[in-house]
């Protein structure tokens, strides 16, 4: 019997080595972009899936704030000379030197998330963020007592277009004859992280009529946000739930699964399951959505969402095509 309890202890023991052993082996790493990681958008799912493989694994991650354009190239060549097997970036603006330091570091890999490199050592995963904005323009419409809504984005390139231009779609499905107020930032990387800016355009649109405005602007989202409460409106948020940021005045949020992709990212690579390549995520997937919970549940009604799970069904289904922006 004390053998065989001694046997047991000693296979537990070489057990719970192996286990560490294997943790100290791996070391992931996430890279935030502009706007910090504590954006209540989408730096901060990013770091919600990054917090919650910490967690499961008790294995620690390398992490960076970009704050400036030139830190891009020098933070993943830092991560990947400390050692990182996987090198998480959250944003598009990483594309340009990751091009260059994916050939230069072969052994690690890279994931980017909203822009494709093709490159043998790096994983691409973008999302149909048309389909998820199509959906929150819907509710939008159907809120809309004055027949105008809005959006505010970030910097006015393609990938928050077609944000715009799904919303868009969504409004226009319920009601064609409805106007949308559309207004950007900025066209540099500090229109993701300015909510004063944010503030001064969702009230703009506010004045021109408005009365629920949709941001896709990182940070300066905040400001949309606080506009539609301190004017008695409807905001919506994007890529986290940000319902809980002014209850009762944010419609709904636009969810992108940002804190999955990182979180699946970081258990393939530990679990040799990563492959490169693209990952598309949209409604199918259940990449993007929309979030409803305690702080909406009541202005957005059981009639609205019913109307929306329709049209979530008929788009998986491919009975109605979110097109989004199309570059001339």
């Amino acid at each position: 019997m004390l053998k065989s309890i001694g046997a047991a202890i000693v296979a537990m023991t070489l057990l719970s080595t192996a286990t560490v052993v294997r943790a100290a082996d791996f070391q992931p790493a996430l890279i935030f972009d502009m706007g910090g990681k504590f954006d209540a958008s989408f730096n901060e799912a990013a770091y919600h899936g990054a917090e919650k493989f910490k967690q499961d694994t008790g294995i620690s991650y390398l992490e960076f704030e970009i704050t400036n354009e030139s830190q891009r190239e020098q933070a993943l060549s830092r991560m990947a000379r400390r050692g990182a097997n996987i090198v998480v970036m959250a944003g598009f603006s990483f594309a340009t030197p990751l091009e260059t330091l994916a050939d230069q570091y072969p052994d690690t890999k890279f994931v980017i998330i909203d822009a494709v490199v093709d490159k043998p050592n790096v994983e691409s995963i973008v999302f149909k963020e048309q389909e998820g904005s199509f959906l929150v323009g819907m509710a939008a419409a159907l809120a809309s007592k004055t027949g105008t809504t809005g959006f505010v984005g970030g910097m006015d390139i393609p990938l928050i277009r077609n944000f715009q231009v799904g919303y868009e779609e969504g409004v226009h499905y319920v009601k064609p004859d409805d106007k949308v107020l559309v207004n950007y930032a900025g066209d540099t990387a500090a229109a993701w992280s300015d909510p004063a800016k944010g503030n001064e355009l969702a009230i703009s649109q506010f004045d021109r009529g408005a009365d629920v405005v949709y941001h896709a602007a990182g940070a300066t989202g905040r400001g949309v946000l606080q506009a539609a409460a301190d004017r008695g409106k409807l905001g919506i948020g994007v890529d986290s739930n940000q319902n809980g940021l002014y209850p009762g005045h944010v419609l709904t949020s636009m969810v992108k699964r940002v804190d999955v992709a990182v979180y699946e990212a970081f258990k393939e690579a530990q679990g040799d399951g990563w492959k490169p390549g693209t990952r598309v995520l949209g409604l199918r997937e259940d990449g993007v959505g929309y979030a409803v919970d305690d702080h909406n549940a009541s202005i957005l009604t059981t009639d609205m969402r019913q109307k929306l799970e329709a049209a979530k069904a008929e788009i998986i289904a491919g009975k109605i095509v979110v097109k989004g922006y199309q570059p001339n």
